[in-house]
């Protein structure tokens, strides 16, 4: 059978690892499509360097259009990042009949729901399994492995920089600042690393998710977002104590009010296989209906990791080549007239358990005010620990509630600093079971 020529758009770190892949392993490949997959040309703005890396049977090009625009290429592999060239690139792809393969979860989270709908007018297919979690086939579980499945809830540890950072603070002891400092050191963070500590990746990935376990549009602008910048070693020290780790965890939920889209710091008990995940690795946690929790871990980033997933993509797209467009999986997992407008649920009408650090004057009444305040607002507790004073008088008390909405806890919380007993700000965190 003719050879299948894929048009590749960027040789960076995930270009290179696809174009690595690709040739060491093309015999196997080959064996499980059913017919070779050719790089056929490469689009890199070093194009010197690109063309000394993939070597002379590789037509290396500086001008991405040439790419898309090529009649001889059946599939473009996307891997630039961003969302403003690369999707012009993608659009044009899909208008020229071409298949795509992309690992741009920033791309898809903001614009996923055009693509989708352009690629099914086109008839041609939009893989994408490298843009959530690395290596880790999580997208194909939710299309395809969990089909029989309503799916309950997902919760992810799917960013690798964060996760190191956690690591260390609670391995180490060590600052924030000094974590994120040798992350930079050691290539797992960028020199700007807003994206990565502060939920924006992390959202991305799972505004993806939550459109392939629950069947709706994606829709990242009303992903919450807080990031871990601001995490004190006191709380990760302290939930220690009290038996939980501090994970930055993506959660999205189906509920009766809706659908929950949310990225934070997150306390999950100690024993939970999800809070052992440690340094740059990533897990997913999917709760089905039928088959219950089921964990998927791995590397979630990197040039070979995300290069399989790349190249798996590939060669399901060549194995499809010939099937009706009708027959194959539907982009987003359900068919795209079935995709349903659920509500996405502001973050105050959450329900949460929660962890709060109060420091207080250390004074008789001062703790009877604090759970009067907790107590009126309907939040029951679950756990209290007193620390010592820590300056001038000052102690910390640290409480973890049962379930609770958080506008109730937003309320209490505002009350309790009100209190001249109280210094600074309530430091509050969430707590989620995960029970696995």
């Amino acid at each position: 059978m003719k050879p299948i020529n894929i048009g590749l758009l960027g040789v960076g770190t995930v270009g290179g690892g696809t174009a690595t892949v690709l040739k060491r392993n093309a015999g196997e490949i080959t064996r499980r499509a059913g017919r070779e997959i050719r790089l056929l040309v490469a689009a890199s703005r070093d194009a010197a360097k690109a063309r000394a890396a993939l070597g002379p049977e590789v037509s290396v090009v500086d001008d991405v259009h040439q790419v898309v625009d090529n009649p001889e290429v059946d599939i473009v592999v996307e891997l630039i990042g961003g969302d403003a060239i690369a999707k012009e690139l993608v659009l044009k792809a899909i208008a020229n009949g071409k298949h795509v393969v992309t690992a741009n979860k920033k791309l898809l989270a903001l614009h996923g729901t055009e693509i989708f709908a352009r690629a099914q007018e086109k008839g041609v297919m939009v893989a994408f399994e490298a843009a959530v979690a690395g290596g880790i086939p999580i997208i194909k579980t939710l299309r395809e492995g969990l089909a029989a499945n309503r799916i309950e809830w997902i919760a992810g540890i799917i960013n690798g920089t964060s996760n190191f950072i956690l690591t260390e603070m609670r391995d180490k002891g060590a600052s924030f600042a000094d974590v994120l400092a040798e992350a930079q050191k050691l290539g797992y963070a960028e020199a700007d690393p807003t994206f990565d500590i502060e939920g924006h990746d992390a959202g991305h990935k799972l505004t993806i998710m939550a459109a392939l376990a629950f069947g709706i549009p994606m829709q990242f602008d009303q992903c919450y977002l807080e990031g871990i910048s601001k995490l004190d070693g006191r709380d990760i020290r302290y939930a220690e104590e009290l038996g939980y780790r501090v994970k930055l965890l993506g959660l999205t939920r189906r509920t009766d009010k809706g659908v929950e889209l949310r990225v934070h710091p997150t306390l999950i008990p100690e024993g939970r296989l999800i809070a052992n995940v440690n340094g740059v690795m990533n897990a997913v946690l999917v709760k089905g209906d039928a088959l219950g929790p089921t964990l998927y871990y791995g590397a979630g980033a990197g040039a070979l990791p995300t290069a399989s997933a790349v190249v798996a993509d590939i060669v399901d797209v060549t194995r499809l080549l010939t099937s009706d467009p009708e027959h194959r999986v539907p982009h987003l997992a359900f068919q795209p007239d079935q995709l349903q407008d659920l509500p996405i649920l502001p973050i105050a009408e959450v329900t949460s358990s929660y962890y709060l650090r109060i420091g207080a004057i250390d004074r008789a009444g001062v703790l009877a005010n604090i759970t009067r305040l907790l107590a009126e607002n309907g939040i029951s507790i679950e756990a209290l620990i007193q620390k010592g004073s820590i300056s001038d008088g000052t102690a910390e008390v640290v409480i973890l509630t049962h379930r609770v909405q958080e506008k109730a806890i937003n309320r209490a919380i505002a009350g309790i600093e009100e209190l001249d007993s109280v210094a600074g700000q309530v430091v509050r965190l969430r707590m989620e079971e995960l029970n696995d």
